[in-house]
């Protein structure tokens, strides 16, 4: 009986590994495209102490085929816009709108598909490194200056900005281009900002004396 169970496990786990495969989207893709894409997914995996495993191989899958979409995404909408410029009036307007519009319902839709995906292997901590992987770690690296700048933050308010940045991060992950990531959270920055001076801080008297602690410690801002 013992033994019994012990095939059927391994029987079981095989399956499992089966039916989870992720299939990497390269169909009608530029091989050289395909590399980059590669090369630049594997800063998740080596990020995650995972790259040539098993579990390493899925995830790298995942999060390349993540940049696919976002391309052929965006791809569609500039196509689309395209042919919305040789139009004049509203139509083109009209034409303009229903691009973007597509865009958005198709990155919000295919986002949480993504999260998803890479919840099958990873767990909730790991999701967030791969989270600030593809946002060049904004949300760390913002969040340890704010609570550098004003040592008198309560806790509360570090709650608050934490929130913000993630969010923040979000929109980051799906956009265009590593400008556009990093205007998504200029966006939630300046909430934050506008909050903390209706709160009393005055930001700047507090970049002031920032300065000249990260100078004294022999540091550069």
């Amino acid at each position: 009986m013992k033994k019994f169970f012990i095939v059927a496990a391994a029987m079981m786990a095989l399956y499992t590994t089966n039916v989870n495969a992720v299939e990497l989207d390269t169909n009608g893709r530029d091989p050289k495209y395909v590399e980059t894409i590669m090369q630049r997914s594997k800063k998740v995996t080596d990020a995650l102490n995972i790259s040539g495993t098993e579990k390493g191989e899925q995830v790298l899958n995942i999060v390349a085929n993540r940049y696919f979409k976002l391309n052929d995404i965006y791809a569609e909408r500039d196509s689309l816009k395209a042919v919305a410029k040789t139009m004049t009036g509203e139509e083109k307007k009209r034409k303009m709108e229903y691009a973007e519009m597509l865009k958005d319902q198709k990155l919000y839709k295919s986002h949480f598909g993504f999260i998803a995906d890479l919840s099958v292997y990873l767990t909730d901590a790991e999701v967030e490194t791969v989270k600030d992987v593809l946002t060049y770690n904004v949300v760390n690296v913002t969040y340890k200056a704010q609570c550098d700048m004003i040592p008198t933050l309560k806790e509360e308010e570090k709650v608050q900005i934490l929130a913000w940045l993630k969010e923040g991060r979000e929109y980051a992950i799906d956009a265009e281009s590593s400008k556009k990531k990093h205007e998504a959270f200029g966006k939630y920055k300046g909430r934050i900002n506008n909050w903390l001076s209706k709160r009393g801080y005055n930001l700047t008297k507090e970049r002031e004396e920032w300065a000249k602690r990260v100078k004294a410690r022999g540091e550069t801002l």
